[in-house]
């Protein structure tokens, strides 16, 4: 199972000779400092060629480790993944969320000039509020 992906790290610790510097027990175990619960997903993988996760792993815990452990063909598959599940979540139930962002006119360009990603300028309405920006002389 560990010697499944050649490129990968556990490949090259199974290796009689290997040049990976890693520390063993007493009994000749290594020790590999990692998270037990992003490592089982990648175990299984290299067993079944599937990706099995538990519902309270997050993709990118696997995603990490499987780019420790350097297992370009569980990278890919992660990517995908959290591709998929990211444009669900944008694209789910119809339901859109909205931001209102309120600034005065001469700050609209920079508002949304710094909008995140995934968020897009919909629509802008003229409230005509008497909301003080600064000071009284910068009043509408």
């Amino acid at each position: 199972t560990l010697c499944k992906a050649p490129e990968s790290f556990l490949y090259r610790l199974c290796q009689e000779e290997t040049e990976l510097i890693s520390e063993k027990d007493e009994t000749g175990a290594y020790l590999i400092d990692r998270d037990p619960r992003y490592f089982a997903p990648v175990l299984n993988y290299l067993r079944h060629d599937k990706l099995v996760m538990d519902k309270m792993v997050s993709e990118e815990g696997v995603l990490e480790e499987a780019e420790f452990y350097n297992i370009d063909s569980l990278i890919k598959l992660v990517k995908e993944r959290i591709r998929t599940r990211d444009n669900q979540c944008s694209t789910s139930n119809g339901k859109h969320v909205y931001r209102v962002i309120q600034c005065h006119y001469d700050e609209l360009t920079q508002m949304v000039s710094t909008l995140s990603d995934g968020w897009k300028f919909e629509q802008m309405i003229n409230t005509g509020s008497n909301y003080q920006y600064g000071s009284e002389d910068h009043a509408e």
